[in-house]
């Protein structure tokens, strides 16, 4: 053939410039570009053989990757059907599409699509090459080996050439700004990425063994690939250790998966692939991007979002689906209908599997349920038909590790725990050993607790107060145990108002300030019994705190501090000493105090009464100020109470040894506190 030159076929002046600056940001795909041709093109060869149009010997496929830093090359090397100079014509030289202008404005943010959408795989050569050549021969009889070079313009040659067998060498001359691509190590690691489950045994040097006090290379090619990776085999063969060495292989550095489901379905799209359950404690957001998504064993992502459920992006695992295309972008993979089948058809599976898991080894999925809750936990939350497909295996376990199903539990509780108004009242702590006293108070009621200590259990329980009926959580700490299931209305103190406040007072004035908490004191008569102090925390405003590190917008919660209140059990004979004591050292100093305060707010009152029946312009400037002055009054001999009562409470012993028994019983007393309390407690026994 006479040498041919020509220009290839665009309509701009110069499409390389273009592919270099909106490809760029994903340079290094080019290897996986250039080995997956090299892939398809011995594909097409074994596909020719066996329909017994190509009679030659295939022999060894094996596709070779070389550097040659000193020529400054990488070259993939393949002996499939290879190419006439007709062929390179077609395939090589026509781009074809038109509207370049268009081209840019669509994609020029979108490197991936550029590739998928024109079919310039080929060309992604050119984001690290200021040279390319094709060195090719047809398999066909007596077909003449032809050279294409082109130095990246739309300028290209095509010359015979001496190459013996059949297949392509395709030679890229790095450029100078993309030197890293002839370096081992890197290209190591990019075919490690993208290659190593391609379909054709992909080869990069020879491997090398320890002789003589040093590495030393073999006559054996070090093939980087496993071309029948286990997805592509048949479930039938497969032992639970083959899963598992498969698994080490996917993650080194990872515990033994809980179990795994081996995907395969023909119908109404193609899937295979893998999907493993791995143990997670907690820290949702490091175990993300694990799925490797595959299209005919080439590795395309493991951003995953999209084309799995958003909970499903937790499992480990790969899948493989030849009808999602290489080079897709973002947006393409959400919109897309075999996308969207693909994640039904995933969800479903898994669900499938759990269930069938929980139905025939119900003990052996109780003992997962603690890795397996996350999953599960996140499906319902994120996933409205996920909760419908789980709540009948998703789990409750109680503090002393029993398990249940929702509508077992319900069943267990629903005589013991049902309020007043019909409520069914679901208990729970979510730390046993801080809770323990709390836990064991309601169990001596008879009543059940679950224990709920997972990253997603707050807004779980959210969710299910609202898909249960008549039923609310309640944590066992956030209130005293006859409150947290009324069973009849609360039975009121015997105490007299001025007691009850003078009581208060005491407590209240003892109690050490804890950064970012807030004591509200009340009196309450629980029983002789009970503890005479008992600190519990609103229900209410804790799951709000908890709720805003899941949820933006609700920070202001995660800023406000805890507000506990202090219960003062007027039943306990404890209590009771103390108001003795109280009313008997107090009762001189504060008489005076009382009588004027009784009688500024009866003046008060007065004031207010007379002052209310005019309007607001026909009270004089005397009036306002008699009247402020009398609020001020009544304010200072109250201050005066809470100071009589204060220095009283400062020197007794035993409030502060009940404030502090009820800080300590819930992990708040520390630092000088706690030694205080201590150094009182060894006095009090002398």
């Amino acid at each position: 053939m006479q040498k041919q030159k020509g220009n290839i076929g665009v309509t701009t002046e110069n499409i390389f410039p273009v592919i270099k600056k909106f490809l760029y940001s994903d340079n290094e795909i080019f290897l996986r570009e250039m080995i997956s041709n090299a892939v398809d093109a011995t594909q097409k060869l074994k596909t020719l053989k066996e329909k017994g149009d190509f009679k030659g010997e295939l022999g060894d496929l094996t596709v070779q990757v070389k550097l040659d830093k000193k020529k400054g090359t990488l070259t993939i090397s393949d002996r499939g059907i290879g190419m006439t100079a007709e062929e390179i014509d077609k395939y090589i030289n026509q781009i074809a599409f038109s509207g370049v202008n268009d081209f840019l404005d669509k994609y020029k943010d979108n490197a991936n699509a550029i590739i998928g959408h024109f079919g310039l795989g080929f060309y992604s050569a050119f984001m690290v090459s200021k040279k390319v050549e094709i060195v090719t021969r047809s398999y066909r009889d007596d077909a003449q080996a032809v050279k294409w070079s082109c130095d990246g313009s739309p300028e290209f040659e095509i010359v015979e050439a001496k190459k013996e067998d059949r297949g392509s060498d395709i030679i890229l001359y790095i450029d100078d700004d993309c030197k890293e691509f002839l370096e081992k190590e890197k290209i190591e690691g990019l075919l490690n990425k993208y290659c190593k489950f391609m379909s054709v045994p992909v080869a990069f040097g020879k491997k090398s063994e320890w002789k003589d006090g040093k590495m030393v290379d073999t006559d054996e090619d070090n093939i980087i690939n496993d071309s029948e990776p286990m997805w592509t085999k048949a479930p039938s063969t497969l032992k639970d250790e083959d899963y598992k060495e498969f698994y080490r292989k996917l993650y080194p550095m990872h515990d033994e998966p809980l179990f795994w489901i081996h995907l395969n379905v023909d119908f109404p799209f193609n899937l295979t692939g893998i999907l493993y359950f791995p143990r997670i404690k907690s820290n949702i957001e490091l175990q993300r991007n694990k799925i490797q998504l595959y299209c005919n064993q080439v590795f395309v992502t493991d951003q995953v979002e999209g084309i799995v459920p958003e909970f499903l992006t937790l499992l480990h695992g790969v899948i493989d689906s030849p009808d999602i295309p290489l080079n897709v972008s973002r947006s393409y993979l959400q919109s897309d209908a075999n996308v969207k089948k693909i994640s039904t058809y995933i969800t479903k599976k898994v669900a499938d599997r759990l269930n069938s898991i929980f139905k025939s080894d119900r003990k052996d999925y109780e003992s997962k349920w603690d890795d397996l809750k996350i999953f599960i936990n996140y499906g319902m939350l994120s996933q409205e038909d996920f909760y419908d497909r789980a709540k009948d295996f998703s789990l409750m376990k109680d503090t002393e590790g029993k398990y249940f199903t929702f509508e077992e539990y319900r069943t267990l509780i629903k005589d013991t725990q049902t309020d007043k108004d019909g409520q069914l009242v679901y208990l729970y702590a979510t730390n046993t050993e801080e809770q323990y006293a709390y836990i064991e108070s309601a169990k001596s009621k008879g009543y059940s607790v679950l224990l709920l200590d997972g990253d997603l259990d707050v807004p779980m329980v959210s969710m299910l107060e609202q898909k249960f009926e008549k039923s609310r959580f309640t944590r066992v700490d956030s209130d005293v145990i006859d409150r947290l299931i009324m069973m009849e209305d609360r039975k009121k103190t015997e105490l007299s108002a001025d007691e009850t406040d003078n009581l208060s007072q005491a407590f209240k004035s003892q109690i050490p300030a804890i950064e970012k908490a807030d004591f509200y004191v009340e009196v309450q008569p629980l029983g002789e019994t009970s503890q005479p102090v008992i600190i519990t925390q609103s229900e209410y405003m804790r799951r709000m705190k908890d709720v805003s590190r899941f949820q933006s917008g609700m920070a202001f919660y995660a800023q406000m501090p805890d507000s506990y209140s202090m219960v003062l059990n007027s039943d306990h004979p404890l209590i009771k000493k103390v108001l003795e004591d109280e009313n008997a050292q107090c009762a001189e100093a504060l008489k005076p105090v009382l009588s004027e305060i009784k009688g500024q707010e009866a003046r008060l009152a007065v004031l207010r009464q007379e002052q209310g029946k005019k309007k607001s312009e026909e009270v004089t400037q005397e009036e306002k100020d008699d009247l402020a002055a009398t609020e001020k009054a009544v304010n200072d001999q109250k201050d005066k109470k809470k100071q009589i009562i204060s220095d009283y409470a400062k020197g007794n012993d035993v409030i502060h040894q009940l404030i502090d028994l009820a800080l300590l019983q819930n992990g708040m007393l520390k630092g000088a506190g706690l030694a205080a309390f201590l150094k009182r407690s060894v006095e009090l026994i002398k």
